[in-house]
């Protein structure tokens, strides 16, 4: 039986996940407008090509395709019917794709509602982010990655949902803008620190960020989140660098080379897993499997 992410994290491993899916889906075909979980359902096997490339560049674990699986995303689509079988689906494709020994993190995104604006209560968020957490671990996840998230009250939520209904490890993901100040937030105002301290009393298991920042970026946030917390894991999914429009195409600067140039640094400020967001392709990952391997 293979050890939990936690239990290799314990061991001092740094860990490499994967990297963009949503650039390689519309490579493939998916349209503006579209919706990116049916294609579990209707094209598995460009979802599971996705997944296996990042296998083949030496990732240790690999998402899901379901970051807008929840039932409020996909009611955009008329497909609110369909949340536990979308979901499942597309754990079950990444865990074909993992095998026995690699990792699933059924990738779980935010609602797009504000409790905050009344679009929805503290119940709906639960029950929403349950039904999305329970497939996918059913579907043969081993974790329950909540990421891009701003808000902390359904950040919060959402991590007991997947806590209490799952025996998956837990992890939660937050998006930081660069202030003018020097300092990081949320687009809802929430710090690194403050995150840590409001999604440890949830019981998450693994903290972090993801999005919004290059590499060089992450390296900050992570400093701040060790700094209120020596001993929680940490996972970091990095852009390619900060988005540039060039023409009507938003291009991400990173190379590969760039990018794992900052790994190890961003490895000795306390990042246990360390992977790729918007921008990223299997060969960014390789190189980060080559350095930090």
């Amino acid at each position: 039986m293979k050890p939990t992410l936690l239990e290799l994290i314990s061991q001092g491993k740094t860990l490499v996940s994967d990297g963009a899916w949503g650039t390689f889906l519309q490579a493939k075909g998916l349209q503006p407008g579209k919706c990116p979980e049916e294609w579990n359902a209707i094209h598995p096997q460009e979802v599971l090509d996705i997944a296996l490339g990042y296998i083949a560049a030496g990732a240790d674990m690999i998402e899901t395709n379901s970051f807008g699986g929840n039932r409020f995303k996909l009611e955009g689509f008329g497909l609110e019917d369909q949340v536990y079988l979308l979901n499942r689906k597309a754990a079950e494709i990444s865990r074909q794709a993992a095998g026995d020994d690699k990792y699933v993190l059924g990738s779980v995104g935010p609602t797009g509602k504000m409790l905050l604006m009344g679009d929805v209560t503290e119940e709906e968020l639960y029950q929403a982010f349950k039904e999305q957490a329970i497939a996918l671990y059913e579907g043969g996840a081993d974790a329950i990655i909540l990421e891009t998230m701003t808000a902390i009250d359904e950040a919060s939520i959402a991590v007991r949902a997947a806590r209490e209904n799952t025996p998956c490890t837990v992890i939660c993901t937050m998006t930081f803008d660069h202030l003018l100040t020097g300092d990081y937030r949320t687009m809802m105002g929430v710090s690194p620190a403050e995150m840590v301290i409001a999604l440890k009393e949830a019981g998450v298991h693994i903290v972090g960020a993801n999005c919004s920042n290059g590499i060089e970026g992450m390296i900050k946030i992570t400093e701040e989140i060790r700094s209120v917390d020596a001993d929680i894991p940490v996972l970091i999914h990095a852009n390619a660098g900060l988005p540039i429009l060039q023409g009507s195409c938003t291009v991400f600067p990173e190379s590969p080379d760039m990018m794992a140039a900052f790994a190890p640094q961003l490895a000795n400020a306390g990042a246990n897993i360390i992977g790729g967001c918007c921008g990223t392709t299997p060969d960014h990952i390789h190189r980060l499997v080559e350095v930090l391997k």
